[in-house]
């Protein structure tokens, strides 16, 4: 499984996005210009100029006509894919640290820092009320509140009707997207919850959190289904919509690793059997931790970004298809 390196990002990759069809992939780093490639070949198709601070997130909608992004310049700016313009700007008071389209693609959200005073906060919007050059000013039609943490990663529920955040403390919470009530609030994390990524069917969904933990939950009452635990905080976690298998990425921070060797941080992606939490199998190749992972939703490929600036995609061999994993066979 030879790898595609993809260079053209100066700084850290912050977060990796397919869009629906897996053709394209977008990816934010915190060097403020978004950029989009052919899935195939890894060649970059343009960058999308306008943000002035570290890209902390972005969310394509269902038919890869529109895209936002939340940055820490305070803004989350929703743009015209196949163009490259910036549509309209939403100004925050702190940095936008999530954001994600709803399945219909009528609805955004994204959420704020707890910085400058501010509270961490959850913000709705409807995609008509931003979708002209004065959207800027558009008024959330909900607001919500979460002053006992900051919001990390965030998801929407089934059918629009709820949201799930997770935060800095371990919490998980499910929000009413229509009240903003609280409707469930566990906490299965020591530390901050730094990614929430769905399967492809919807019905459930992984975490990854800077405990070494990694946790698949139903989405509809948040039980925990499975527990993945390793050895190095977990940056990111992803499903493969077509094997029983996870990817967890992550690694020791840069100031916790004396020497950047990928033994000591343990920056490799690893591979895990969904149902009997048993690793199977990893793949080295970044020279710091991995801070994003996502599956091409034909199974096909998968992708990962890095503390050292680049994207790699990893394109599975006939192997891997044929592998079949024998319950006890990893415990020896």
């Amino acid at each position: 499984m030879k790898p595609i390196a993809l260079s053209g990002h100066s700084r850290s990759i912050t977060q990796i996005k397919y869009n629906r069809d897996g053709d394209l992939l977008f990816t934010v780093a915190k060097d403020a210009e978004p950029s989009v490639w052919f899935s195939h070949n890894g060649e970059r198709v343009g960058s999308y100029a306008g943000h002035n601070g570290t890209v902390w997130c972005i969310d394509i909608r269902h038919d890869s006509k529109m895209m936002i992004t939340g940055s820490a310049d305070n803004s989350c700016m929703l743009w015209d894919v196949q163009t490259g313009d910036k549509i309209s700007a939403l100004e925050t008071k702190s940095a936008v640290r999530t954001c994600g389209w709803s399945y219909s693609g009528n609805q955004i959200f994204y959420s704020t820092d707890k910085a400058m005073g501010q509270i961490s906060e959850l913000f709705l919007y409807t995609l008509a009320d931003i979708n002209k050059p004065d959207g800027g000013r558009a008024e959330p039609y909900l607001r919500i509140p979460s002053e006992e943490s900051k919001i990390t990663s965030a998801i929407w529920g089934p059918l629009d009707e709820t949201i799930i955040t997770g935060h800095a403390n371990g919490c998980l919470m499910q929000w009413d997207a229509k009240t903003g009530e609280m409707k469930r609030k566990i906490r299965p994390h020591r530390d901050v919850v730094a990614d929430i990524q769905l399967s492809a069917d919807r019905s459930h969904f992984i975490t990854a959190s800077k405990d070494n933990f990694s946790m698949l939950f139903d989405i509809y009452n948040l039980s925990v289904l499975k527990t993945y635990k390793t050895e190095r905080p977990v940056n990111s976690a992803t499903i493969s919509p077509v094997r029983d298998h996870v990817i967890l990425g992550g690694g020791e921070d840069a100031m916790t690793v004396t020497q950047s060797s990928g033994k000591v941080g343990k920056f490799h992606a690893q591979f895990w059997h969904k149902i009997f939490q048993e690793e199977i199998g990893g793949v080295k190749g970044h020279f710091g931790p991995i801070n994003t992972l996502a599956f091409h939703p034909n199974g096909k490929q998968y992708c990962s970004g890095g503390e050292d600036g680049y994207v790699r995609l990893h394109n599975f061999d006939d192997s891997y298809f044929e592998f079949h994993f024998e319950v006890g066979s990893m415990a020896e």
